[in-house]
């Protein structure tokens, strides 16, 4: 039963009765109590290997690594933002200059930890013990963490795995203070900034790496086409995500990996055509302003030498031994987020030596990588993310909102209105 009915409900059994003043203020309390929207708190440490979580008022929203401010507003709004303090002390004197401000204005606030919160931590203890936060100031690494005060008074926990908290939140809140304004960057809507995410979504199914897929999404708009790509028993280079997924979609019950004979006879949903190397070459050859991403393969000069026209392809690779082989070999390359992490020093010098123009990362990291993410920008490199519907409400339409023009584009399973136009 939603709040809405349990509401309607309670009114209709007031409406046989004779109604006087002391019932109605009755009403009014009983339903204040219980009809007040929940706040749900779930923190996970490293340890547990779950994504920590909150929602509120039918939002749910998954965190990055580090503490999460959310700042409770007027009409059921709310604002929040993350803070990287394990990997930034930087992060950490903005995290407790803002909450300072919120504690001294008795802003509803909660915070929670993600995976790792209390590296950079350690020199601010005194700040923290100073804020009435005795068990954040000595948070040990990997913990799960929840703080809230809204009902008046500061509530801490501490667990070595995770914590999940729901409690009610005031039903009188005034408060409309912005402590964490919204970030818009200005972008052109150009068509090249999507990705159709395994040749797109089709009939509501996503993940097909078919035929028809690519045939439907191209006539949508899209003219950037991602296809896994991975090998048959015998060999051969084939589109599909990964072989538990093939197997049901096409209700295949042999062997995995099969040939490549039974993987041709097989069809998605019954409906849908697969694609093998002349399917995608006869394909991409047929519709000549389109661009193949691939993912899943590593070896760009073995498959560039497979596709029809090298000039239209842009490979995804996975370690930096590949990114420069492609770059000998003038193979467009997308970088994938691995491997750009875990480049030592200037990362940006790195990709301007190997010619890398794309780069493919999370939507997940961006709001803790967003110096990294500019920086990027600035050199020209055009990153994109994927990720999208992920988490709840990070759809399309949530990434051209909010994240792009901070980042290139997106891999998008669906075409959207707004796609291709001016922001």
């Amino acid at each position: 039963m939603t709040k809405s009915t349990f509401k309607y409900l309670l009114v209709l059994f007031f409406i046989g009765y004779q109604v006087n003043a002391h019932t109605i203020e009755a009403f009014h309390l009983y339903t204040d109590q219980v009809l007040n929207e929940e706040l749900v708190l779930n923190s996970h440490s490293f340890n547990t290997h779950q994504r920590s979580t909150f929602s509120y008022s039918s939002q749910v929203e998954a965190l990055e690594r580090g503490l999460t401010i959310v700042h409770l507003q007027a009409n059921n709004k709310i604002e929040y933002k993350t803070f990287d303090t394990y990997g930034s002390e930087h992060d950490v004197v903005d995290f407790i200059t803002i909450l300072t401000q919120m504690i001294n204005a008795e802003a509803s606030i909660a915070i929670l930890a993600h995976d790792s919160a209390a590296a950079k931590l350690a020199r601010f203890q005194k700040e923290l013990k100073t804020l009435g936060l005795p068990q954040l100031s000595s948070l040990k690494g990997r913990q799960a963490y929840v703080m809230h005060n809204l009902n008046g008074q500061i509530f801490e926990q501490v667990d070595d795995n995770s914590i999940r908290i729901q409690i009610s939140a005031p039903s009188a809140i005034t408060d409309n203070t912005i402590y964490f304004p919204r970030e818009v960057y200005e972008f052109e809507g150009n068509i090249d900034r999507y990705i159709a995410h395994a040749g797109g979504e089709i009939n509501g199914v996503k993940s097909t790496n078919s035929k028809h897929a690519l045939d439907e999404n191209y006539k949508k708009g899209f003219r950037f086409f991602e296809l896994d790509i991975i090998e048959t028993s015998d060999g051969k280079l084939v589109a599909a995500h990964d072989w538990s997924m093939w197997a049901r979609f096409t209700d295949y019950t042999g062997a995995l990996p099969p040939t490549h004979a039974q993987f041709i006879k097989q069809k998605i949903y019954g409906d849908y055509t697969t694609l093998d190397m002349d399917g995608i070459n006869t394909w991409f050859k047929n519709h000549p302003d389109a661009t193949l991403i691939t993912d899943k393969v590593n070896d760009p000069i073995a498959f560039a030498n497979t596709f029809v026209d090298k000039d239209r392809l842009i490979m995804e690779l996975f370690s930096v031994m590949a990114v420069e082989k492609a770059s000998e070999n003038g193979i467009h390359t997308m970088i994938s987020q691995e491997p750009l992490m875990a480049i030592k020093g200037d990362k940006v010098n790195f990709l301007k030596v190997n010619n890398v123009k794309y780069a493919a990362v999370s939507r997940r990291i961006i709001s803790s990588q967003k110096k990294l993410m500019l920086q990027l920008r600035e050199a020209g490199v055009k990153v994109f993310v994927f990720n999208v519907n992920f988490d709840a409400g990070k759809d399309e339409q949530y990434v051209y909102d909010n994240e792009l023009g901070l980042v290139y584009g997106m891999y998008a399973d669906k075409w959207i209105a707004d796609m291709g136009s001016k922001n």
